[in-house]
């Protein structure tokens, strides 16, 4: 009968003074066995959850980027600049549009 692997847990934390604390912990299931192919399809494993666990800091963090400029906007009086606007023209000549 084969020993089940051990299990680690992959653990990453956010905290900023401005922002709401987060943390994520996911399972890693460890190489049931030394050998090459055991060791890749863990490290495959461990690859593929690092792979999520940043797609959902990235969510996060871009959440909390839009929060603090939605307050400092409503702070400051002056109105929220649309980031896909601003990289779409970066470089040109923006001409204001009369309604």
């Amino acid at each position: 009968m084969a020993s089940e692997a051990p299990q680690n847990t992959l653990r990453a934390t956010y905290s900023a003074p401005d922002a709401e604390p987060f943390a994520y912990e996911l399972p890693v299931q460890a190489p049931s066995s030394a050998s090459p192919t055991d060791r890749a399809a863990s490290l495959a494993r461990l690859r593929a959850t690092i792979t999520q666990v940043q797609a959902d800091i990235n969510r996060q963090l871009t959440a909390n980027m839009e929060a603090d400029k939605a307050r400092d906007a409503a702070t400051s009086g002056k109105p929220v600049v649309d980031d896909e606007k601003e990289e779409e023209n970066y470089g040109e000549e923006v001409v204001a549009e009369d309604d």
